[in-house]
């Protein structure tokens, strides 16, 4: 298979600059904040335990508003939807900067999370509604741009914000660019009316939003405890009943919120597997390495977050790659370059010379970028455009639980090591046993990858 060379319409080239803007602001907003806890708990009299939630309330709205989108797409009209999301999550942006107390923003960072747990899914329906799916590998190399970006730039932004300006200009500065977004939304962007979605599966609602909120709850309470506290023993349970309710309701249910049927086609299960685990391997790893600098290494948060660009870099080289060869073989090759480049970091020392460090960044930033897009491509290609709007949500919530669970494990893990080794050597050692997990993850990420996954050369 080889590159589509088939210019992008004049809607789909006014449709990607609109969506880019706000699939940019939702993710930046995941990791920006992070740096502020300390700033927030000063500045607001609050305990970090409070603070924390600043977090936590943002990442648990997000995840709640995904499965619904699909069927919400469908009934008020994918551009509408997107443009109703943008503006909550301005007016969010708008009410946290103007916070007062810790409870009020934490309520607005929630009302945040709505609008950006919105943006992303229905961004990408628009999206592939109006590409070929000859086009579909070079408008996701596209949307991969956000995704990458945010966890590498966001802690850097953030870290220079606050320590420069005020920790309230990190919300300011969603402002501006929301306002142009939804300008831009409603001048560039077809709004035609939804159609008939049916009626929203109410049950099917409850259940999913409830298990993926307890999930990801849970998630961050195992990784903010470094292990298995109350509220994570009560949550993961919880959240994996109520997912297994939905399972049995949505193979049930007429019209299901979500349609699990999907999962029947080799590729599209093969691809979500595969997208599941290389979140998992990707933003699990990606945890490490700021707290690698700050902790054995002694660097402030900007330097530390500064260095994860690197990462970044190697993803942006390789999106004109992405759709050059078939979705199997560069998504195999990917994940193979993925797992050698973390090789190193299995042998990281007190020492390690940046440059070394950098350079295999990118060099792993780039087998990220090789895997993680054509298998969401392979995905998309498998299905008719109209189980698109079904597809979206589900492979939206698998990355990011799989990056939520990655982050948790591999933070306890750490954990457990810092403790047994408290010199900036043992320490080294310790992130390095980290890494052999990262490795082992990113190893199980090829297997759902080859033939299964369309584009394998064939005789």
């Amino acid at each position: 298979m080889t590159v589509s060379t088939e210019p992008f319409s004049p809607a789909l080239r006014r449709s990607v600059g609109v969506v880019m803007i706000g699939a940019s602001l939702s993710f930046l907003d995941s990791t920006i904040v992070n740096v502020a806890l300390h700033t927030l708990s000063v500045d607001l009299h609050a305990g970090l335990d409070a603070v924390q939630w600043v977090v936590t309330a943002y990442l648990l709205a997000l995840a709640a508003v995904i499965p619904v989108t699909g069927w919400a797409a469908r009934r008020f009209g994918a551009a509408r939807l997107y443009v109703a999301a943008l503006v909550l999550f301005t007016v969010g942006s708008v009410l946290c900067a103007c916070s007062q107390s810790v409870g009020m923003l934490i309520a607005s960072r929630a009302l945040q999370g709505v609008g950006g747990g919105a943006i992303m899914p229905v961004g990408t329906m628009i999206w592939t509604a109006q590409s070929t799916k000859a086009q579909m590998g070079r408008v996701m190399s596209l949307i991969a741009v956000p995704i990458v970006l945010a966890p590498t730039l966001g802690p850097a932004i953030g870290g220079l914000l606050i320590q420069g300006i005020d920790w309230r200009v990190v919300f300011w500065l969603n402002v501006p660019f929301g306002v142009a977004g939804v300008v831009l939304a409603l001048r560039l962007l077809p709004l035609p009316k939804g159609g008939d979605a049916g009626r929203l599966d109410v049950a099917g609602l409850i259940l999913a939003s409830a298990g993926i909120v307890g999930i990801t709850y849970g998630l961050a309470e195992l990784s903010a405890a470094a292990g298995l506290d109350t509220a994570a023993a009560v949550a993961l349970p919880v959240g994996l009943a109520a997912l297994v309710g939905f399972v049995v309701h949505a193979l049930r249910a007429k019209r299901p919120l979500l349609d699990l049927r999907l999962y029947a086609g080799r590729t599209f299960t093969a691809a979500s597997v595969a997208t599941f685990a290389l979140g998992a391997a990707n933003f699990g790893g990606m945890i490490l390495m700021p707290l690698y600098f700050q902790t054995v290494r002694g660097e402030d948060v900007i330097l530390a977050g500064l260095l994860l660009a690197p990462t970044g870099l190697g993803a942006l080289l390789a999106a004109p790659f992405t759709d050059r060869y078939g979705a199997g073989i560069t998504a195999f090759t990917g994940a193979a370059v993925l797992a050698v480049s973390t090789v190193p970091f299995v042998f990281l020392t007190a020492t390690t010379p940046y440059t070394v460090l950098c350079v295999v960044m990118v060099i792993r930033g780039v087998g990220f970028g090789l895997s993680i897009i054509p298998v969401m491509t392979a995905a998309y290609r498998a299905l008719p455009p109209d189980k698109i709007p079904d597809a979206t949500p589900q492979l939206n919530v698998l990355q990011r639980v799989g990056g939520a669970i990655g982050a948790a494990v591999l933070t306890v893990i750490l954990d457990d090591q810092l403790r047994h080794h408290p010199t900036p050597a043992g320490q080294a050692g310790g992130f390095g046993t980290t890494f052999l997990w990262v490795l082992a993850i990113t190893i199980a990420a090829t297997v759902p990858v080859p033939p299964p996954v369309d584009g394998w050369p064939r005789k």
